[in-house]
Order: structure tokens, then sequence, then C-alpha cells
């Protein structure tokens, strides 16, 4: 690619990421759209639907920027949560880095690049090559590459500093997270599996019978887990029709509500479709009702059991329970509304079907034919979540988390090495089985395709981060609603954030922006403005669109960690090779010990602040609990806590009016958790035996 093509592109980008915001500052304002710029201000009744037209809102203004910028880190965090805080830093470590690497890059490196002459380039500037601008242009054997050899260093030390900084910095917030937050269930649940149930007994009554035994002191209640397949798959149904017939409801078009009940609505006579309905409402509640009331027999061999304290569940958590490791498994329970209850209907708790699973998603992700991930790249975080689902994790915070990693590895192979490394699969494999050729092989690739980068940077990068302002999609999909369907606000539901989607999209920038520092720094300032622009619309985003779903306390940090490490090493190995290959072998054998050091960084990392994120340390988990001690209203989270993990499918519902009388499961009581008394270390009767 030619300068000239490069800038063209550049300002294509440019004018499209400019009509983006032009359009979005004109459409954000419009009544009709609320639902679709500012959904999480409407869910929180900050924002009603309606006001008369004026003129004022066809113009286009910047104020939503200042709106963005102006709230300080604590409020955002009191805002969006850790995680979404977390989200944002790795934009602020992003743009700190390039910033550095993109004054080194431009204005030593490019230069000097520029400068060579080993491409023989005679064009006149506008139509100079971009290799040109490239470590591929500087003289084989020349003392000008000690300059980028010293700037590998420099730029290694620089990036491990602010990784340092940024891990002890998230590692703080989200221990002053732990200590300022309320009470959560999950901090006092674990789940158990793995059971052993005796013939004449049944979970429920073994669950009690072990923890009274073994944890006496601190064991307060426990709720099993019952197979619910098909009630979910009942209530899914209700809901459908529940705003069918909510629509037709509020609807003018009497028309609409009349049809025939036979075969396609075109033979029987002609019926009110909102009775038809109601009626088929009414069957399905009690359908429900009676899959309830035979749930009890349904248990599954595991279960919610609660505790009085946080330490009382860290030492459950931590210690064997049984003499046979396979049983009596526990593992820290996610937050109640983050539980994925389809987990509990498969057979993942007896077999090892979830670890096959994890084979294949990992061979799925790194095999994957690029031509898929052209074709079908909108569908590779969904298959993602779907392989995460199959691998046995219990929520949906740990589908996400591993579904990020997953795409991440498959993006970093089908994008950066199926560009770099040309050929089939099997060969870009075979590179990687030949350690001692990895380095000029990388090295004679990489350089080459750093036109493409710079180029992928600007279209794909600029568009797609201007792309999410704008929110193409659903503001076609609310305009077909509204005007097919009228009623919008019926099942109107807020977005949340597919962290296991942007992280991935944004580390891959991160990835290229590391790799081509010393290769082509031309890269660095097209980066810069990806990262400005991307920290100011997420920003706005988190504020007014996305509403949290699940918080992990800023645990998705670590792969952006590890994805910088990673990123550091891919660039010193290349660094060893482009030495080798231009002839400066000392410079290439004094690298080696760069990803060595990198490396032993990245281990004292992992055991200073890794833990932190996996569990919290019992110095702030006795601290915390002995504040509760001063809460006066700890008895009545002790209450909530004993139904917190009750299956939704199992818990009442009403549609329809004939189900007044019969708003409960038949055989409610047993279904209901067991609790204790928390004051002693005997236990009192069930409260619904």
């Amino acid at each position: 690619m030619i300068l000239s093509a490069l800038l063209t592109s550049v300002a294509i980008n440019l004018g499209l990421c400019f009509l983006f915001f032009t359009l979005y500052s004109i459409l954000r304002k419009q009544p009709g759209n609320i639902t679709v710029y500012v959904p999480r201000l409407v869910a929180e009744g900050k924002v009603k639907e309606g006001g008369q037209f004026n003129l004022e809102r066809l113009l286009p203004t910047a104020g939503w920027v200042r709106k963005a910028w102006e709230p300080s880190e604590e409020e955002f965090l009191s805002n969006s949560g850790l995680d979404a805080f977390v989200f944002m830093r790795i934009f602020i470590f992003s743009l700190k880095v390039f910033t550095f690497g993109g004054i080194i890059g431009m204005f030593i490196l490019v230069p000097i690049n520029y400068m060579g002459s080993q491409l023989s380039d005679d064009s006149d500037f506008q139509h100079k090559s971009l290799d040109s601008f490239t470590i591929s242009n500087v003289n084989n054997g020349s003392n000008r590459l000690w300059i980028h050899f010293s700037a590998a260093y420099v730029f290694t030390g620089v990036v491990c500093y602010l990784l340092y900084y940024e891990y002890r910095y998230i590692s703080s917030k989200r221990i002053a997270c732990f200590y300022s937050s309320k009470p959560q269930p999950h901090h006092f649940t674990l789940l158990v599996r793995g059971i052993p149930v005796p013939p004449g007994s049944t979970c429920s009554e073994t669950v009690e019978r072990f923890f009274l035994e073994y944890h006496p002191s601190t064991y307060l209640s426990h709720s099993v887990v019952r197979r619910s397949s098909k009630l979910q798959n009942l209530i899914t149904d209700a809901d459908k029709l529940y705003k069918r017939v909510t629509h037709l409801k509020h609807s003018n078009d009497a028309p609409k509500r009349q049809r025939r009940e036979g075969f396609l609505g075109l033979f029987g006579r002609k019926v009110d479709i909102v009775d038809h309905y109601e009626r088929r409402l009414g069957d399905i509640e009690d359908n429900v009702r009676m899959e309830q009331s035979s749930a009890a027999a349904k248990e599954v061999p595991a279960a919610f059991v609660s505790f009085k304290t946080r330490f009382g569940a860290a030492i459950a958590l931590h210690i064997q329970e049984g003499v046979n490791p396979t049983e009596w498994i526990t593992e820290q329970a996610p937050e109640p509304h983050d539980v994925y209850w389809p987990f509990f209907t498969v057979s993942f708790i007896k077999d090892g079907s979830a670890s096959w699973w994890s084979v294949v998603s990992q061979v799925i992700t790194g095999y994957l034919p690029s031509l898929i991930l052209q074709l079908f790249l909108s569908f590779v975080p969904p298959i993602m979540i779907m392989l995460s689902s199959l691998q046995g994790y219990i929520s949906w915070s740990q589908i996400q988390k591993s579904a990020c990693t997953k795409v991440l590895l498959f993006t970093i192979w089908n994008i950066f090495f199926a560009n770099v490394l040309s050929g089939s699969a099997l060969y870009r494999v075979n590179v990687f089985l030949e350690p001692k050729e990895i380095p000029r092989v990388l090295a004679e690739a990489v350089p080459s395709q750093a036109s493409f980068f710079i180029a992928y940077v600007v279209t794909s990068g600029w568009t797609a981060i201007a792309s999410e302002l704008f929110r193409l999609t659903t503001l076609i999909s609310n305009f077909i609603y509204k005007t097919f369907c009228r009623n919008s606000n019926d099942d109107f539901e807020p977005p949340s954030i597919p962290y296991h989607s942007e992280i991935p999209r944004i580390r891959l920038f991160g990835l290229l922006g590391v790799t081509y520092f010393i290769l082509a720094p031309l890269i660095l300032p097209f980066l810069l403005i990806y990262f400005c622009l991307g920290y100011i619309i997420f920003r706005n985003q988190f504020l007014k669109v996305y509403v949290p779903k699940f918080e992990t306390g800023g645990q998705f940090w670590p792969t952006v960690h590890n994805s910088t490490i990673f990123s550091l090493v891919l660039m010193h190995v290349i660094a060893i090779g482009i030495f080798g290959l231009k002839k400066l072998p000392l410079a290439s054998g004094l690298t080696l010990p760069l990803p060595i050091l990198t490396l032993l960084f990245n281990e004292y990392c992992q055991k200073r602040f890794l833990p932190i994120f996996k569990n919290f340390p019992a110095e702030c988990l006795i601290k915390k609990d002995r504040a509760d001690q001063n809460e006066h209203n700890m008895s009545e989270f002790y209450d909530n806590l004993a139904n917190a993990y009750n299956d939704p499918a199992l818990m009442p519902i009403k549609y329809s009016e004939r189900s007044d009388n019969q708003s409960s499961p038949l055989l409610a009581p047993a279904l209901m958790p067991i609790k204790y008394a928390s004051n002693s270390g005997s236990h009192t009767s069930p409260l619904l035996a």
C-alpha cells in the first residue's frame, strides 16, 4: 500500500466516523429512540418517552461528550460497577502505553526507518510504499538498528511498569469494593456437588446431617437443586404467550383479534384470539403448578449451602469435605441472578462430559478455518458462549469469562497469524512445531503485513468503534418494532455489554500495537485515535446504555494482563529474528533476555496479585465479618439468604385471572430451603417441616 492510498482510507473512515457521530447526536434526541440510545436511563426511570417536536432536536451537538467525560472515576465505579471500571481501565492502560510508544516511534524510529535505503523506492513522497517507513527499509548491518534494540528494552520496561501499576490499582479497588459493599449472598454461599445420598434418604436430609455435624457453628441453611428443564420450557412459553396477549389487548385493530380455531386459522368457527390465548395461558399455568409439585422428587445431588460468616464459607470451600475427593465437591456460588440454571438439567454433574467438551472447544478455538471467520465473524462470540456453556460452568459470568478467552485466542490465531503466515492451517501449525525457526519465519512474515494491519486499524477499528455509538442494528429493529407492533415498551429490557466479544477485539488492537512498535511504528497514531474514540464512546455507553447483569469483581483483568504479556513476548521473538535477518547477530543475542525477564515479571505478578482475583484473603473476610456484627439488619439478611438461591422455575407464577387462588406450587413446603437458627451451634426444627 502506498502512502496516498492510506491517506485516502483515513479520510474515508474519518468521514464515516463523523457521519456516525452527527447522526447519533441528532437521533439520540428523538423521543422515539430513547430505548435505543438511553435504555439504561429509561429502565432507571430517569428518562421518559414523549415530548413535542422542536427544531433544536435536528441540530447536531456534542454535549454527550461532555456528559460522558464529567463523572469522576469513583462516580463511574459506583454507577457502573467494577467490571465496567476495569473495562475502561483497558483503554486508559492502552492510551498510556501507545502514547509513550507513539512518541518514540514517530519521532525516533519512523525517521530512522525512512532514511534507510534497503528497499529501493524512488517514488515521490505521496506515492511511497508504507514499507519505506518500516524496519525493513533499514540497511542490513546498520548501527541504527541499535536504536531499535534500545527502544525494545525501554518499551518493554515501561509496559511492564504500567502493567504492574494497573494490576496493583485494580487489586486495591477490588478489595475496597469488597469492604464497602453490603452483605452479598454469594459471599456466604457455596455450591456443593457430588453429594452421596444413601438409600432411604433424600439429598436435603443428607446435606443437613453432614453440615450440622462437620460445620455446626457456621452452617446456616441449604437449598437443594432440582431438575426443572420442563418447567423452564413451560415458563418460557407462558412468557411469550403473555406478551402476545398483552400486545393484542393494547391493539385497536379489532380484526386482528378474530381468527378461526381450526388448522392454520383457516377452518372452524371464529373466536376471539385474546380469549383463546388466555385459556391456553391458564392451561400452561396449571401444567406449571403440576410440574412444580412433582419437582420435589427430581433432586439433583447438588445444593447451595449458606453459612453465617464469609470466613466460615471460605473454610468449607478450601478444605476437602469428605474422604472421597470426588464427593462433597465445593465451589464458590455466583450471585443469585447470575446462576446458569440450565446447567443443572444436564448430566455434567455426574460425568466427565464437561472435560471432554473443554477439549473440543479448545480445538475449535484454535483450528476453525479462516474462511469461516471471514464469512461468519459475527457468529464467533455466540458459538464460543455455547461451547463454554457446555463445559459445566454454573454462572453466566463464568461462561462469559471462558468465552472471552476462547474468542481472544480465536481472534489472534485467525486474524493475526492467518494473515501473517500464508498457507494452510496445517502449515501455520507446523511453523510452531519447529521452535528454532519461529523467530526467522515471523521476522520474514510479520513486517510484510504492516500495511494490511494499518489499514485494518483504520477501517475495522475506527468504523466499528463509531458504529458502537450509532447502534444501527438496534435502531433498525426499534423502528420495525414500533412500526408493526406499536407497543415496544411491553418487553423492553436494557442490554448488557458483551464482554466476551468486546475485550478480545480491543486486545487484538493492543497486540498489533505492541508487535509493530519496532517494526512499523506508523501504526501507533491510528491506534491512539482508536483508543481515544473507544474511551469516550464506551464511557457514554456504560452511563446511558448498558446495565450490569452480573459482577465478577474485576476478574477480566488477568485476561488483559496475560494477553499483554503474550504480545510483549511475541514482539521479542520477532525482534530476535529481525536482528538476525538484518545481519546484527549481537543485537539478536542480547535480545534473548527480554522474553525471559518478561516471563519472570509475569510470574511475580501472578503470585502477587492473581490470588486476590480468585478469592478474598482471610484478613478481609474476618474484618468484614466483624464489621457485620454491628449491623442491625443481619438477621433480615440471613432470612433472605435462605431463599436467595431458589430456582426461578419453582417460584409461583400468575398470568391469568383464574389463578388468583392458585398462585403457589401445590407442594411449596417441599421445595423451600431448610433454615436453622443462627445463634447457636444446635439447630431447631426446620421452618417448613
